[in-house]
């Protein structure tokens, strides 16, 4: 074999390795892309526009999509603000009226996200796996809001995603005043509402 025929042996298969590794991290970086997926929150205060983690939290995502796909969201509040806390949205209409929900989901806090400032995590009661559509934005990085433990006290809060845009909004809404509605505390006194969810 002559020289010439050597090296041209050598490029090619570089060649070849080189696509296959294009190829490969294409594919790799268009699975991610398809594991996360964009929405806009648009509220009566501006947009909040937030990255969800399918891969991390994919039956979370996946339930939090069909309540924003049906519209379930419109005209929703957020009706728990607390500085320095979070910012709590998704279950009640103008009016304290909450809306019925679907059946819950299961609790994914195990998936190695953290309850970090403008991560968006589910709210739930005091049973780990009784999250329907209630969410909140964290607005400080809430450790003690982090899976621990799979027993009733250590599961945590679900988080599965997070403000990539609206911060400033977002920190408009936890500004706003509050008071108390009944038996319910902590409620903005101007209604901060929900208009639509868009799925980018």
């Amino acid at each position: 074999m002559t020289q010439g025929k050597r090296v041209f042996l050598k490029w090619s298969m570089f060649s070849a390795i080189a696509v296959s590794i294009g190829n490969s991290s294409i594919s790799s970086a268009f699975a991610k892309a398809k594991k996360q997926t964009m929405v806009k929150l648009k509220t009566n205060f501006g947009d909040i526009t937030i990255a969800l983690d399918a891969e991390k939290a994919p039956a979370t995502v996946a339930n939090f999509l069909e309540y924003a796909k049906s519209g379930f969201y419109t005209n929703t509040i957020f009706h728990r603000v607390i500085g320095g806390f979070m910012v709590q949205g998704g279950g009640f209409e103008p009016g304290m009226k909450q809306k019925p929900t679907k059946d819950p989901v299961k609790n994914e806090a195990d998936n190695g996200l953290k309850n970090e400032k403008y991560t968006i995590a589910m709210a739930r009661t005091n049973d780990p796996h009784s999250a329907t559509a209630q969410f909140f934005i964290n607005m400080e990085n809430n450790e003690f809001l982090n899976f621990k433990s799979p027993t009733p006290q250590g599961w945590g809060y679900c988080v599965f995603g997070k403000v990539t845009e609206g911060k400033d909004i977002v920190d408009k809404i936890v500004a706003v005043k509050t008071g108390s509605k009944g038996f319910h505390q902590d409620v903005p006194l101007e209604d901060v509402i929900i208009q639509g969810v868009e799925v980018l």
